[in-house]
């Protein structure tokens, strides 16, 4: 096997030296769906030491068009995503490190973490798991690569720790939104076209050629053929709480945390969210109706029932799962159909 990075290496910008330091590296991907599958692959393929990947859930068959490390036995068997990633990843390539956990990313497994890796890598499906990676990695000084990606459009931000804005600092630029693939759909291209800006940067960040990275948050649209890149550094902001001078981590701490609780005596769970909202029921509906389930509204709150679950979405925020006492299951519904 000694030349099976000659290629890579023949890459000037990389060369032997790089391909050393790449086999040196540690990555942490958090999401193993769509994003985190294919940048898995791409960084295990270009022989990256060690590899963790995190994620909650399991393999299921709508999966299967754009989730590329993933088969139909492994649907069928409803594997944990982590542990048939981990089983493709080592046939790929045996000399990468796989650690595979099956969890649910929060502030106190965010930060082990980030204490032992080079490059977070976001795949995640919520921005609040967005926040907390931003957070740990002003804290801990661990550079990360912020993607997302829903119908035809995309979006993907490096930032590194004193150098460029966070995600906070972007708060007012980032799109927010509330579709999901699951309500909107999703073309495979845009997760690869995701993919490759994710990708090009991390080589770039375990070389060590920080200048050549973009410095840019872009986006595109395959469909309508759109593409744009914001030039971003003079958004970085001294008042910042989770990268200005007096930072104090807002996203890690309990009170900007989305708070779950299981109902006492029921099967449900209540999940409300980390900042007060005024939910839009009549939007939340438009998103809904193609889901296949029941809906019924009234000016108070909107009940969005699919066999074996039931949400119940407040005007306040708050949604009640029912059909569950699984605190992770009811968060993965919400930012299912939620966002």
């Amino acid at each position: 096997m000694n030349n099976r990075y000659s290629r890579q290496e023949l890459f000037p910008p990389i060369g032997k030296a790089g391909q050393e330091k790449i086999s040196a590296s540690h990555v942490l991907i958090i999401g193993a769906g769509a994003l985190g599958s294919a940048n898995a692959e791409a960084l295990v393929r270009a022989g990256v030491g060690r590899l963790t990947i995190v994620d909650r859930d399991y393999v299921e068959w709508s999966n299967l068009q754009r989730q590329q490390l993933y088969t139909e036995d492994d649907a069928k068997k409803r594997l944990p995503k982590v542990i048939a990633a981990k089983r493709r990843l080592t046939a790929i390539n045996s000399l990468t490190a796989i650690d595979a956990v099956i969890a649910d990313a929060s502030v106190l497994e965010l930060e082990e973490w980030a204490e032992n890796v080079d490059l977070i890598i976001d795949a995640t499906d919520n921005f609040e798991t967005r926040m907390m990676i931003n957070d740990v990695s002003q804290k801990h000084g661990v550079p990360w690569i912020y993607g997302a990606c829903v119908g035809s459009y995309g979006i993907s931000y490096t930032i590194i720790p004193e150098k460029t804005p966070c995600l906070s600092c972007l708060l007012d630029t980032v799109p927010l939104g509330g579709l999901t693939c699951d309500t909107a759909g999703i073309i495979s291209p845009a997760v690869n076209m995701v993919v490759s800006y994710q990708i090009s940067e991390a080589l770039k960040i375990l070389v060590g050629d920080l200048d050549s990275l973009r410095n840019k948050l872009v986006s595109f649209d395959l469909w309508k053929n759109q593409h744009s890149a914001i030039n971003v550094e003079k958004l970085r902001k001294e008042a910042c709480p989770s990268c200005g001078e007096s930072r104090s981590y807002p996203y890690l701490s309990f009170e900007n945390q989305t708070k779950t609780a299981v109902l006492c005596g029921r099967d449900s769970v209540q999940i409300r969210p980390s900042l007060p909202i005024i939910r839009d029921l009549e939007a939340v509906e438009k998103v809904l109706v193609n889901q296949g389930g029941t809906i019924q509204r009234n000016p108070y709150l909107l009940s969005f029932s699919l066999a074996p679950h039931r949400l119940v979405i407040f005007k306040d925020g708050r949604v009640l799962v029912h059909g569950t006492k699984d605190i992770s299951k009811a968060k993965a519904l919400y930012h299912r159909y939620l966002g």
